[in-house]
């Protein structure tokens, strides 16, 4: 994928998307389009229907104890040849950007 932050940047992932309450906003990356919207492209590598890494839109963060959550959705296969649409929160350690 062109442009965006390549293989990370050495920004760790849980700064690459605009929080609901930033600590600093001078460390939060402007997007392309703006801050109109919080929604970055991102890789799910263990999607709920267990195939292969899928590409998915990452909505927002959250603290889960010491780890980050990111809200997901994203499409899976629900029967041969049928797919639906998943909104879950995933651990950030299996969310991918590129």
């Amino acid at each position: 994928m062109a442009g965006g932050y390549g293989r990370g940047a050495g920004i760790p992932l849980k700064d690459r998307v605009r929080v609901d309450q930033p600590t600093e906003p001078a460390q939060q990356p402007m997007s392309a389009a703006g801050s109109e919207h919080p929604g970055r492209h991102c890789w799910v590598s263990v999607p709920v229907d267990a195939s292969h890494p899928r590409p998915g839109l990452l909505l927002e963060w959250r603290r889960a104890g010491h780890l980050w959550e990111g809200r997901v959705v994203y499409v899976a296969q629900l029967r041969p040849g049928r797919w639906t649409t998943v909104e879950e929160w995933i651990p950030a350690e299996l969310l991918t950007t590129e």
